[in-house]
């Protein structure tokens, strides 16, 4: 690993503490060095304040008398292009400009328009040495739904099921039987804290009366996405209970009632692509879908999907209804308690 690997390295340990607090911002690290040591460091904590270049160097001048000085013959590291237009907060670019700072290295470039290189520009044309591309791959995987937000024009898209060891996937009857582990249980409830929103259809909301919320886990609840096209659920089940944000998208209606969000999609035979354009209008950044057989099988038949985590109970059924089926490699496998995590991606 060469020095700069190194402290890149650090700069996404950071980044990642953004997760669940930065979005629709990606997750982003910086480090600052001077003498081959680390004298600053800084992550984006929360979404519409200080980005990680300003808390990095921020973090020089609360800890060193001489910091001016020592910024003048540092290098700062961050993994995504220093930001270069004026936004909720403003350029990052700038900063590292006006405190002298000689050297920047960066993971990858920005692809927000405005942005995407305009940032490296800017440094370059104030005299300051960029490097880019170091861990860029590794960058990039980090903020792979920012990406895909900016590039594809809608959220990062994670299929969830659980199934048996005999490919079921629910009861006949309709009826809630639970298949995966406690251990399982508790990673769903992190990763709602990590993404945007949860998603699920009307007859998951009917069988199961889901919170769609995060207790096992300490984050923040997830907007809740329900499908109910003729607006047939009752106001008794949780998912109304005004606790969180929730949208209902249906056929008929559209307005609001408290923190409850009722769209109107006039056309159901693209639902899954209409769903996700309107979503990303509303800078929701990543989804994960939750639902019964028949929601996921819209979204795989749609192509439209990014991740599909599927826990593998090591039990049998005697029958039940067969779980969806994904025309894609399996990518990674996790033991998580009894159960195994299957994780598939779709790279087309």
């Amino acid at each position: 690993m060469t020095q700069h690997e190194y402290f890149l390295k650090r700069c996404l340990e950071l980044a990642r503490l953004g997760a669940g607090s930065v979005s629709p911002n990606p997750m982003v690290g910086s480090v600052i060095v001077c003498d081959d040591k680390i004298i600053g460091e800084g992550y984006h904590m929360v979404f519409g304040e200080a980005h990680a270049e300003v808390n990095a160097i921020r973090d020089v001048f609360e800890k060193y008398a001489d910091a001016k000085e020592m910024l003048k013959k540092s290098t700062i590291y961050v993994n995504l292009e220093p930001c270069s237009h004026f936004g909720k907060t403003p350029p990052c670019a700038d900063l590292i400009i006006s405190n002298k700072i000689p050297r920047a290295v960066i993971g990858c470039r920005d692809p927000f328009p405005a942005i995407n290189g305009k940032g490296i520009e800017k440094l370059r044309n104030a005299g300051i040495e960029v490097i880019e591309n170091i861990l860029t791959e590794e960058s990039y995987n980090l903020n792979t739904r920012f990406f895909t937000r900016i590039n594809k024009q809608r959220p990062y898209i994670i299929l969830k099921w659980a199934e048996t060891a005999n490919g079921y996937f629910a009861s006949l009857d309709g009826s809630q039987k639970w298949i995966s582990s406690q251990e399982a249980k508790q990673l769903v409830h992190r990763w709602r804290a990590e993404e945007d929103a949860v998603l699920i259809g009307k007859n998951t909301a009917l069988s199961d009366n889901p919170k769609l919320n995060v207790r096992e886990y300490t984050g923040r609840d997830p907007i809740r996405i329900i499908i109910d096209r003729r607006l047939e659920l009752t106001p008794h089940l949780n998912i109304f209970d005004q606790s969180q944000e929730t949208i209902i998208f249906n056929e008929f209606k559209t307005g609001i009632e408290g923190k409850i969000k009722y769209l109107e999609i006039e056309n159901f035979d693209y639902l899954p692509q209409l769903i996700a354009y309107q979503l990303y209008l509303m800078d929701v950044q990543s989804l994960i879908v939750e639902g019964g057989k028949k929601t996921l099988d819209l979204f795989i038949k749609a192509g439209l999907w990014d991740e599909a985590r599927v826990f593998v109970s090591p039990n049998n059924w005697e029958n039940g209804l067969v779980s969806p089926q994904l025309n894609k490699s399996l990518f990674e496998t996790q033991n998580i308690g009894p159960d195994i995590l299957k994780i598939y991606r779709n790279t087309v």
